[in-house]
């Protein structure tokens, strides 16, 4: 895979774990909004998560999960997609906004207003659930008993 491709990849994660509120209000900051259209309008569905053990064993389905997509073009000719958890159509629609907008010119603009924020906030919320769970890590020793020697 290209340059390009991986960034896209980062950037659309980053969309899909962001909290709608974040978004709205990093868009919402921005000075003018593109008119956009419509390809698919936001729409909820269901998709089935598989797994595999240890990352490497045989694929098993471990349930349904609830997605929400959306897929729009600027007037500019780019085209957007949003996929997010959960059934928030708001939210599938500005994160396929910010993707068709980091195919324009502006891109480096939504780069640093919205998704540096975006990923700091992130890796924020990361930080604090580490220490939460760090806090509840239980440390064991063993002594050195006679019989053991």
């Amino acid at each position: 895979m290209n340059d390009a491709t991986e960034d896209r990849k980062i950037w659309m994660g980053l969309l899909a774990r962001a909290s709608a509120a974040d978004l709205a209000d990093r868009l919402g900051a921005l000075d003018r909004l593109p008119q956009a259209h419509d390809l698919r309008a936001p729409e909820i569905g269901g998709v089935m998560v598989r797994g595999r053990i240890g990352g490497t064993g045989q694929p098993f389905n471990l349930g349904e999960m609830t997605v929400t997509r959306c897929s729009l073009r600027l007037e500019s000719g780019e085209v957007g997609h949003g996929y997010v958890q959960g059934r928030d159509k708001t939210k599938a629609r500005n994160a396929a906004l910010v993707d068709a907008m980091m195919q324009t010119v502006r891109a480096g603009e939504i780069r640093a207003s919205v998704l540096a924020p975006l990923a700091e906030a992130q890796a924020a919320r990361d930080t604090a659930r580490a220490a939460k769970a760090a806090a509840t890590k239980a440390e064991f020793f063993t002594m050195v008993r006679g019989e053991d020697q």
